[in-house]
């Protein structure tokens, strides 16, 4: 599974009648996601957006570049799959560029299946049997695979993802043995993203994942280890991307519900 598939997230919150539902602030990471929801599916709002929407039950979810605001029910229950990067293309044929910033219905790539592991997973007994359940789903898919889709690139945004202490762009060109402009071109055709803007979003994750782990580190340190050069090149990241400087993000973040369970969601 591990050449397409990066992880497995599991998201599970029960809320007391008398709690007020907080809102969950969720940044871009370097990913496109299937999401399954067993019950209730939450509401999303994007930047611009006048009014919630509501998510599919089982939804495919393209590289996202901006913040999205995500309004949970009272009993939530998310199984989420992340694929590795260029891997949706591979098993699809389906660009990612045609994805990107965009919610789907994942009816419309899988077929009737995907609903119909959604139904297992809400009666499913454990965490473990629903990781089963979705495996033998997803096993299915990759049999099915075109082996003609992949391409040197693939191989190079895995890296960006795993290697994520050089940000250089000239690196990864270097090992691609491709030129800027023929590299740029199918680096976003089939990841969504131009490979700068890709390394921004991995290296804003960074940075947004340490401070979650680390609260009482100083932006500065966080900048720094994160690969910016100065506080200041890390808040011009932040307003890019969120809308918001570093600590008026950490303290819209720190209502979100999992916050206070530590580093569990890390």
């Amino acid at each position: 599974m591990a050449p397409h598939i990066r992880l497995y997230r599991i998201v599970e919150f029960h809320f007391g009648q008398d709690i007020p539902l907080p809102v969950k602030a969720y940044p871009p990471r370097p990913e496109l996601c299937l999401y399954f929801y067993p019950g209730e599916p939450d509401l999303v709002k994007y930047p611009g957006d006048l009014e919630l929407k509501a998510s599919k039950l089982v939804s495919l979810v393209g590289q996202q570049g901006f913040v999205n605001f995500r309004h949970v029910p009272k009993d939530f229950l998310l199984f989420q799959v992340v694929f590795q990067p260029c891997a949706f293309v591979q098993l699809t044929g389906i660009p990612g560029d045609q994805l990107t910033d965009r919610h789907f219905d994942a009816e419309d790539f899988f077929g009737r299946n995907v609903s119909l592991v959604n139904e297992q997973l809400f009666y499913a007994s454990d965490y473990p049997s629903m990781i089963q359940i979705v495996e033998k789903f997803l096993l299915e898919v990759i049999k099915k695979k075109n082996k003609k889709t992949s391409h040197s690139v693939d191989e190079i945004s895995q890296m960006m993802v795993t290697e994520n202490d050089d940000f250089s762009l000239e690196k990864f060109l270097k090992t691609a043995y491709l030129s800027h402009r023929h590299f740029d071109r199918k680096f976003k055709e089939r990841v969504g993203l131009a490979p700068k803007r890709f390394l921004q979003i991995i290296r804003f994750d960074k940075a947004f994942r340490m401070k979650n782990r680390c609260p009482n580190k100083d932006w500065l340190s966080i900048a720094l280890h994160s690969g910016y050069h100065d506080y200041q090149h890390l808040t011009k990241a932040y307003k890019e991307f969120t809308g918001y400087t570093p600590t008026q993000f950490f303290e819209i973040d720190m209502q979100a519900p999992e916050r206070a369970f530590g580093e569990a969601e890390i």
